[in-house]
């Protein structure tokens, strides 16, 4: 069986505040942390109103004080928005407050629109992506438990992401490309792929990390995941009805109609006709536990991954309590208990 873990976006519903929707997030990290789950993983997106997740390092530290064993991460923090060093010491303070349990996913794309992306970046004209493979590179090294040497004029000068570390985040690479797998696999790093919004080229880009990795101090042999949209509930009907409003965000989104709060499922159902939502949903995996977890444990057989992260889209009836996600609680509970 693969091993199961979580990225969340941190949805906002229509019934929900930002804080509403923290304190959901909170209560689905218990959940999974509860069940025994690997990792749970905040996503970074910026300037969206359906989605809250926009500093993971603050959220990793909300939600490693929450829970008791399970590891905690960011899938991914957007390296192009951010300075290394920046990111260095935020992830550095949160492996001192929780040793063993941080974990750091990495991304290149801006994660937000192109003003707010060029405004994260203080108005500079690059977009960091030519520098990607450098930043990660310089984190990698700011993050060890020796000091890194920069070189200023005649002088050497050490830095340190933290006094004295004694353990550092596990970095990880994450990517929807071959960009991403040959990068990953040139520096000897873990990688992700996004399966969950991708859907395409996932066996080729998995393929190609593992057939060109090389060992580094940090890795010996290629390990992968792969995320994947995931609704489970005790009937294929009702699993059918908690993927609506998620699929009709994406729709909306990719007909350049923007997101707005994510609708309960009684208003998406309810809404003016959608069109067909097969292809957006392809890749999804959704329907009652036992054939959730027959197409997961495919899935991660398919792909060779050593773990399946899981994002669980289900969503909210009418009436759900506003500071928790009950049907997204129960898709982890129903796919673990349907794999256990």
């Amino acid at each position: 069986m693969p091993a199961l873990s979580v990225l969340d976006l941190i949805p906002v519903r229509t019934d929900q505040t930002t804080g509403d929707a923290l304190a959901a997030t909170l209560s689905l990290a218990r959940t999974a942390d509860e069940l025994g789950l690997t990792r749970y993983w905040v996503a970074e997106h910026h300037n969206m109103p359906a989605v809250a997740s926009t500093n993971p390092p603050v959220l990793m530290a909300m939600i490693a004080a929450a829970t008791a064993r399970i590891r905690v991460g960011s899938g991914g923090v957007m390296l192009p928005n951010h300075s290394p060093l920046v990111i260095a010491e935020q992830v550095a303070l949160l492996e001192a407050a929780h040793p063993g349990r941080i974990d750091l996913g990495l991304g290149r794309a801006p994660g937000s629109d192109p003003v707010t992306g060029h405004l994260l970046r203080r108005g500079t004209t690059t977009d960091g992506v030519d520098t990607f493979p450098d930043d990660v590179a310089t984190l990698q090294a700011l993050l060890g438990t020796t000091p890194v040497s920069v070189a200023v004029g005649a002088r050497t000068y050490d830095l340190r992401a933290t006094p004295q570390a004694t353990s550092a985040a596990q970095i990880w690479l994450l990517g929807s490309s071959m960009y991403s797998a040959q990068l990953a696999a040139e520096l000897g790093l873990p990688y992700v792929f996004a399966h969950h919004f991708a859907g395409r080229g996932t066996d080729e880009a998995i393929a190609l990390y593992r057939r060109t990795f090389r060992p580094s101090d940090v890795l010996a042999d290629p390990r992968t995941i792969a995320v994947a949209n995931v609704v489970v509930a005790p009937t294929a009907h009702e699993a059918a009805r908690l993927a609506l409003p998620n699929a009709r965000s994406m729709w909306r989104l990719r007909s350049g109609q923007g997101l707005s709060a994510q609708e309960l499922v009684e208003d998406a159902e309810a809404a003016a006709p959608t069109p067909p939502l097969d292809e957006l949903t392809a890749a999804w995996i959704v329907g009652p536990p036992d054939e959730a977890a027959a197409e997961v444990t495919r899935l991660a057989e398919r792909l060779g991954t050593d773990e399946l992260m899981v994002s669980p889209v289900a969503g909210a009836l009418a009436g759900s309590p506003a500071d928790r996600s009950p049907a997204r609680e129960e898709t982890l509970r129903l796919l673990a208990g349907a794999l256990a």
